[in-house]
């Protein structure tokens, strides 16, 4: 203690006179790090950590407490509050939850700090009871769908259609444009990932054995999966199922790529008018416009072009299998969830199904084994 009689953590001057953080925004700010510290150890994404963060930061505001004074009352106020969708409930839940299994776990010792600090001590207010369950393999908005085949080609038209109008007044940003086409494309044609198609590099594709007419555009190599939980992005292979979409993309790179600042230096696939990698972010952007000008739906989001490949590629008949190999699932159960089948297949696969019925030969009666014809009767 110092002559003011304040412990020696409170009683720090910061450089210049300011004031120095009160002790219990100070024992926060520790905990935070600590947590920070945990989690990298875990090897989690820095997004990730940060948005835990996030979460932990809003509901200080919301209760106006500290950690060591929360109640489950206010926890559930909190979540009632929210209006936010089932999943974004769940991740804030275990945000929540992560936190405050750490902070109240005795071999970090917070409990004995906050005793000692500032008189109080943490518990977990999040339980069985007032958690959301995980009950359901889906839990994205069910209005999120496949784009038909008919807004499929739409969307891609508008897109088309964006990269003429630019191009032929001479204004600026048909480079764009076409980028973005050439873009949207290709995470139909490989069903991609937002995150996989901003990722991708110029030498990802390369050419298949299998398939040698495609040149070097016979697969590509996703090196950005989605990650499972501490690991890093999962890597796989993707085919080329569609050679128009090959065709869309090698035009870009012959003609447009070249034109971007750092297109030589830079091995992003996409670049900005700047010479650097697009955003995921930006995709979301960019396909809102061009959804616009489509007239589509608002809810429909560039994830849905990966939903779209799933159901138009088990719609023409591709072996399931291949299919969730391609879009990188662990269990067919993820891909039966992406995919949705139109009407005008639906009505193919019956009508299939009643012609092997009703045209399959009747098969000849079925006789004992070692038994002569017309001797059954004397047995």
């Amino acid at each position: 203690m110092d002559g003011s009689g304040r412990t020696g953590s409170t009683a720090l001057m910061l450089a210049g006179g300011a004031t120095p953080l009160r002790v219990e925004q100070r024992l926060f700010e520790e905990m935070l790090a600590g947590w920070d510290r945990q989690q990298r150890s875990r090897r989690l994404s820095e997004g990730i950590i940060r948005g835990r963060a996030q979460v932990v930061r809003r509901f200080v505001a919301y209760s106006g407490s500290w950690p060591w004074s929360w109640t489950s009352g206010s926890f559930e106020a909190w979540v009632a509050d929210g209006g936010w969708a089932y999943s974004t409930v769940r991740g804030y839940q275990g945000a929540v939850a992560g936190f405050l299994d750490y902070v109240c776990d005795p071999r970090y010792g917070w409990a004995e700090a906050c005793r000692v600090r500032v008189g109080a001590v943490p518990v977990q207010v999040c339980h069985r009871d007032n958690l959301a369950v995980h009950a359901a393999d889906y839990e994205g908005r069910p209005d999120r769908r496949p784009l038909s085949r008919n807004e499929l080609q739409a969307f891609f038209d508008a897109a088309d259609e964006r990269v003429e109008q630019l191009s032929g007044g001479g204004r600026k940003g048909w480079l764009t444009a076409f980028r973005d086409s050439a873009l949207f494309k290709v995470v139909y044609g490989w069903g991609l990932r937002r995150r996989e198609a901003a990722m991708l590099e110029v030498e990802d594709f390369t050419a298949n054995p299998a398939a040698p007419e495609l040149g070097r555009f016979g697969v590509v190599a996703v090196r950005y999966g989605k990650a499972m939980r501490g690991s890093p992005p999962r890597r796989r292979s993707v085919a080329t199922v569609m050679p128009w979409a090959a065709e869309a993309l090698a035009q870009y790179l012959d003609q447009v790529r070249p034109r971007y600042p750092a297109a030589a230096s830079c091995p992003a696939l996409w670049l900005t008018e700047r010479g650097q990698r697009i955003s995921a972010r930006s995709l979301d952007e960019r396909f809102a416009t061009v959804r616009v000008a489509a007239g589509l739906p608002s809810v429909l989001s560039i994830h849905c072009l990966r939903h779209s490949y799933v159901s138009h590629l088990i719609e023409d008949g591709v072996d399931p299998l291949f299919v969730q190999q391609q879009v990188g699932h662990s269990w067919a159960s993820t891909t039966a969830i992406y995919t949705s089948v139109g009407t005008d297949a639906k009505n193919r696969m019956l009508r299939a199904a009643l012609s092997r019925a009703f045209e399959a030969p009747t098969p000849a009666p079925v006789r004992g084994r070692g038994v002569r014809p017309g001797e059954e009767d004397q047995r």
